[in-house]
């Protein structure tokens, strides 16, 4: 209920800002069309008919103006107090959910650390530990990567530009499974450009974060093909991202199956990753227009076994 009241608080803001925004154009335009048309009906040319209900309307719409205004103010308000019950509440919420879970983490582009930071805390307080972490380089050196599958016999069905998705599909689905990782072992000097923790156990949920611009040609093939590859895998996959970045990864995210976190440095968007990692289901949460799911999934109460 609390999520929800927070979720539907947050809408608002959005809404009046953007009514807020409007109002404010329409006005500038108007007093705009007022001056011109003063100035015309001192020549003769608009009636005073004309004028009195130009400056109606703008009077109108300053009234309306100053409503959104005074109704945004509360509306921050409250935002601003949901969020100070996030961060008091943050940690007694998370603990325990993620309780001896692996969770890998995977940049395209190189790490950046208040998200490899943001995404390590939201783990550790939950009890779970990120298992390992790896950067792709993005773009991805196309030409390298084709002379080495076409090169070896067992990774020839991934030669040719009409193969990118595939390829990166499986290694999206080696990067969540761990084991017999044949696409990583080939590739891995030419993809990767930061690899720490091991490879071999699979992981129980993993958060992918693109840190480099929007990519096109092979290199957007490629992502599209690894984000359904992780999204299938079978555990819960999340992408993430900072607060208003300047170019945003969550529609390409979405697009490729995976559920999606804003905003992941504050507390709220913290707790938002551990209730997805922990299996609250799929959605796209946080704060920008994209959270079409709301601020935060459902926060169910934990399931205490005791001995007896």
């Amino acid at each position: 209920m609390i999520a929800r009241r927070r979720s539907a608080t947050l809408s608002s803001v959005f809404d009046f800002r953007y009514h807020v925004a409007s109002l404010i154009a329409v006005f500038i335009a108007l007093v705009i069309g007022i001056l011109i048309g003063i100035g015309l009906s001192g020549k003769g040319f608009v009636s005073d008919a004309e004028r009195k209900n130009l400056e109606h309307e703008i009077s109108a719409l300053t009234s309306d103006r100053d409503s959104a205004r005074a109704q945004l103010a509360v509306v921050t308000r409250r935002q601003a107090a949901t969020a100070h019950y996030a961060d008091q509440t943050y940690l007694a919420l998370v603990k325990s959910r993620l309780d001896k879970q692996r969770i890998g983490v995977v940049f395209l582009g190189s790490v950046n650390g208040t998200i490899k930071t943001a995404v390590t805390q939201a783990v550790h307080a939950a009890s779970g530990r990120v298992l390992r972490l790896r950067a792709l380089r993005t773009p991805i050196d196309d030409k390298a990567i084709q002379r080495i599958v076409a090169s070896r016999p067992a990774l020839r069905e991934y030669a040719g530009a009409d193969h990118l998705r595939d390829l990166g599909h499986d290694i999206g689905v080696e990067l969540v499974a761990g084991g017999k990782t044949p696409l990583l072992d080939a590739l891995g000097d030419v993809l990767l450009e930061e690899r720490d923790g091991g490879g071999q156990a699979p992981v129980d949920g993993v958060v992918v974060s693109r840190t480099a611009p929007p990519q096109q040609g092979s290199t957007h093939e490629f992502l599209m093909g690894l984000y359904a590859g992780v999204a299938s895998a079978g555990v819960p996959a999340v992408g993430v991202e900072r607060t208003s970045p300047a170019t945003s990864a969550i529609k390409a995210f979405v697009r490729g199956g995976l559920s999606t976190v804003d905003s992941i440095e504050t507390s709220a968007g913290r707790l938002a990753l551990v209730l997805e990692l922990a299996g609250a289901g799929s959605g796209h949460f946080g704060v920008e227009p994209t959270a079409t799911s709301g601020l935060l999934p459902p926060v169910t109460p934990l399931t205490v076994t005791t001995g007896g």
